[in-house]
């Protein structure tokens, strides 16, 4: 019995694992239960055994990589322009998954924009807050060590964190729906730009708003 518990869990957590790949990289709509038992190498059958619904796989995988994302980004979290930046440029790149290291909240949030479900509005929700913590606190700690001499205040550091959110996955969401490769790249450097503007240091547009590859 004991086996038989282990390894229904083991199941799960390679339907969960797939899922997350999967939803991350190309979004609620465009993924399959097919495909997602596919890539964990199980019968679409077994799915009903794990999960009520697509939906409800969603939502779980999904919760599941904001927890570990977040236990990841605790565990490090310097406090420094080239970190905060680094984060930016994270936000910019539009490549997904193993280049990134695996599944995150910006994949979330520029896979799922404008979608109609409630149990996906309430995970995209939490992922956009899950971030714009991170850039809250990050960007409170540079403003404490005086290197941010553009934010003045608490409040600031809160409206800047939601500027610098809204501009980067507002210039993803664009930049997905472009074909030219040049124009995709000038607009994420515009946004870069911008943040760095914004933030009152530009020593470091050259080092970071670098295009992607």
């Amino acid at each position: 019995m004991s086996y038989t518990k282990h390894h229904k869990k083991q199941s799960k957590e390679r339907i969960l694992e797939s899922a997350s790949q999967l939803f991350c990289r190309f979004g609620y709509e465009k993924v399959s239960i097919s495909q997602v038992m596919k890539l964990a190498r199980m019968t679409h059958g077994a799915f009903y055994a794990h999960f009520d619904s697509k939906e409800a796989l969603y939502k779980t995988s999904l919760v599941n990589v904001l927890k570990r994302n977040k236990t990841n980004r605790l565990a490090k979290s310097p406090f420094s322009i080239n970190h905060l930046m680094e984060l930016v440029n994270n936000l910019s790149n539009l490549r997904t998954t193993p280049a990134q290291g695996g599944p995150s909240p910006e994949n979330i949030l520029f896979n799922e924009i404008g979608n109609d479900s409630d149990e996906i509005k309430s995970v995209y929700e939490t992922s956009y807050l899950s971030i714009l913590k991170l850039l809250e606190t990050r960007i409170m700690a540079l403003k404490k060590l005086k290197q941010l001499p553009n934010v003045q205040t608490a409040e600031h550091v809160k409206e800047t964190s939601r500027v610098i959110l809204a501009t980067m996955v507002g210039a993803v969401a664009i930049a997905k729906s472009i074909q030219s490769d040049e124009e995709r790249q000038l607009l994420l450097l515009s946004a870069q730009n911008q943040i760095l503007s914004l933030l009152g240091d530009k020593s470091y547009t050259e080092r970071f708003a670098a295009p992607i590859v």
